[in-house]
């Protein structure tokens, strides 16, 4: 599709290469581009999947599946399954997305007997192995303004163009911090830590606004083929495993207004970025493009306020951030029926 919406400066278009100037022109677009209505009707016979992984989401699940069962199921026959991954959750999330009307299942119930992995990455390919849709569209559970046009917006370039698998979501991510508002403040992983790396490594990713977005979809046939790394690099390597893979031009990206959540800490933060780090880091490996002498150490030391009554200013914690795997989903058997 061309689209004027992202604008280039005169830098810019001096310094992007012809390839990403023209991929940001004709695979971005805006979720108002379609209705759902259009959408059902292109449909066909294909079936849509929607996977909502969901980790202590009591408070936001429920309404992003009342609004697409209402939407997008009720009123126009665009979605077939809504599926809540339960990803050991300690509040109501489950009892709550069942309420709501979703099919609920826990991410170590799914394709049991292999062992359980930590993670949101393997919540998402848990939710992938426990569905059927020809189109699968990935939503995280933690959103506060979610619409039906997120799903619109996702399924749009798939259900008119043959030649797109994969498409990731863009918006505005608002900080709010009491009284102040920094408009773009919400990506700061993004902006600090995979946007460079990918800028270095692979500048054909160049164009996509949020490359961590957690709001995408694909084809199953091509999400089946790839892996899933288990935990927050999972994004990033679906992008860069995607650009070697099916090209560039397989790939499309869909403004999706506003998308408002429940921010993580810093340290949080930190630790999402070192997972990112060294999944960038173990595809560069892998490519033989950079090899290291010595595996990087996966331990990320930080230091937390302490208690100022047992006389600690400051607490040292220390995680592993070790990346896990899930191999292609077409690669493992299934056992039992999906739905």
């Amino acid at each position: 599709m061309d689209t004027t919406r992202i604008g280039l400066d005169p830098a810019a278009e001096l310094t992007l290469s012809p390839r990403v100037r023209s991929w940001l022109r004709r695979r971005s677009s805006r979720a108002d581009d379609w209705t759902a209505a259009q959408l059902a009707a292109l449909k066909g016979d294909r079936t849509v999947s929607v996977v909502i992984p969901a980790r202590d989401e009591e408070e936001t699940v429920g309404q992003i599946v009342r609004t697409i069962r209402t939407a997008l199921m009720e009123d126009d026959p665009l979605v077939d399954d809504v599926l809540v991954v339960d990803s050991r959750s300690r509040d109501d999330t489950a009892r709550v997305a069942a309420e709501a009307g979703a099919r609920v299942v826990a991410q170590d119930a799914v394709l049991r007997p292999l062992p359980g992995m930590h993670g949101k990455g393997e919540a998402l390919w848990k939710g992938l192995a426990a569905t059927s849709g020809d189109l699968v569209v990935f939503v995280d559970g933690d959103l506060y303004d979610f619409t039906a046009d997120y799903i619109i917006g996702l399924l749009g370039p798939l259900l008119t163009d043959p030649g797109v698998d994969y498409v990731k979501g863009f918006y505005h991510r608002p900080l709010v911090n009491g009284s102040h508002t920094d408009a773009d403040g919400g990506g700061r992983v993004t902006e600090l830590v995979a946007r460079p790396l990918l800028n270095m490594y692979w500048p054909d990713l160049a164009g996509f606004v949020q490359p961590l977005a957690g709001e995408y979809a694909g084809r199953r046939e091509v999400l089946e083929s790839i892996p899933f790394v288990t935990h927050y690099g999972v994004e990033v390597a679906h992008l860069i495993d995607l650009v070697r893979w099916r090209g560039l031009d397989a790939l499309a990206q869909v403004d999706l207004g506003m998308r408002t959540h429940r921010h993580q800490s810093t340290q949080a933060l930190g630790r999402m970025a070192g997972q990112i780090m060294l999944t960038v880091m173990d595809r560069l490996d892998r490519s033989g493009r950079l090899t290291a002498h010595q595996a990087p150490s996966t331990l990320l030391a930080q230091f937390r306020r302490g208690h100022a009554l047992d006389g600690v200013e400051r607490e040292l914690v220390v995680s592993d951030l070790a990346v896990q795997e899930r191999p292609p989903l077409r690669t493992v058997r299934q056992p039992g029926p999906r739905r």
